[in-house]
């Protein structure tokens, strides 16, 4: 592979687009120039991608972007976000090949390449088994899950999936009440209802509802940024609880995917919560799996705080791409 092929690489999501240019050196993918757009900076995600672009001091010639949300057909409409594109659009500004993929299928084959001073282990061994399938997942603007099914030969398939969008899975008598209590707003109560910026919100006024109390929050970082402060808080409280259903349902999709390679946390919320996650039940709830205790003890978990890591795994997609 030469040094000198400059890729485009990006990741979108409901709130910011951000993009590089990707290089392979020595093997790995090396990103250069980033740059972050707000969505509402640009009329039209091609207008946000043809900006990035015209400011390449070397224009790239193909990429991948990581978008949030399902990719059919080569075109994305994304979940949490107005804008919309397609793989035939991104060819007029002269990219070719050029590859939608979703945002934590990138993360999937991002997760293993991230160095290790951008993981922070959240229990378990230090490793897991190096053949086994990995699992990524976690909480933003919504709720992202992924695998990376890997084999004894060194093969990899990263697995897009809509997990976030399955249904919330209640662990005790306060949870079934949580979604009774969701229930009146929402015909289906799905795991982002829950696990995700507003689903924090929603957590807190169905808490409070629980505990016959009133609460004028209106923002999700006001909760987090109180529960931080002050544990004891009922914002504390409600933390606590969001940490304890991103154990249950991490475990959960740890034994849906086999993902005896480690789970990794990724998204915008875990790393600003990171002292909290830590001594929160998290990992108790991630290993309270009756029978299969002892499985998911043997599976390692970690929060990823590098901040580009969609875009190091969309590089590997388009160096993979671009070489057939």
């Amino acid at each position: 592979m030469s040094i000198d092929k400059t890729l485009l690489v990006g990741d979108v999501g409901g709130t910011n687009a951000r993009f590089a240019i990707a290089r392979m050196v020595d093997g790995r993918p090396v990103l250069d120039h980033h740059e972050s757009f707000p969505a509402d900076q640009y009329p039209t995600f091609l207008s946000g991608v043809a900006a990035f672009v015209e400011g390449c001091e070397v224009k790239p010639s193909g990429g991948v972007i990581a978008v949030a949300g399902p990719v059919e057909d080569g075109a994305i409409d994304l979940t949490n976000s107005p804008w919309r594109v397609s793989e035939p659009e991104l060819q007029t500004l002269g990219l070719n090949p050029v590859k939608l993929i979703n945002d934590f299928e990138a993360l999937a084959w991002g997760a293993p390449i991230v160095p290790a001073e951008n993981l922070e282990r959240l229990g378990g061994p230090e490793a897991g088994d190096p053949h086994a399938t990995i699992a990524v997942l976690g909480p933003g603007t919504g709720f992202g899950v992924s695998a990376l099914v890997r084999d004894a030969h060194g093969k990899e398939m990263a697995m897009p999936s809509e997990g976030g969008h399955a249904c919330f899975p209640p662990g005790d008598p306060v949870e079934d009440e949580i979604l009774r209590i969701l229930r009146r707003r929402y015909d289906r109560v799905s795991i982002e209802r829950l696990i995700c910026g507003p689903g924090l919100l929603n957590m807190h006024r169905a808490l409070a509802e629980i505990d016959g109390r009133e609460t004028h929050i209106d923002d999700p970082a006001e909760i987090t940024t109180t529960a931080l402060a002050d544990p004891h808080s009922p914002c504390g409280a409600t933390l606590a609880r969001f940490c304890a259903i991103l154990g249950a349902v991490a475990g959960d999709i740890a034994l849906t995917t086999g993902a005896r390679g480690g789970v990794y946390i990724a998204g915008g919320i875990a790393p600003r919560i990171l002292p909290f996650l830590k001594t929160s039940p998290f990992r108790q709830r991630f290993e309270r799996k009756g029978r299969f205790k002892d499985y998911m003890a043997d599976i390692p978990t970690w929060v990823i705080t590098h901040k580009h890591a969609a875009l190091l795994g969309a590089a590997r997609v388009a160096f993979a791409e671009d070489h057939g």
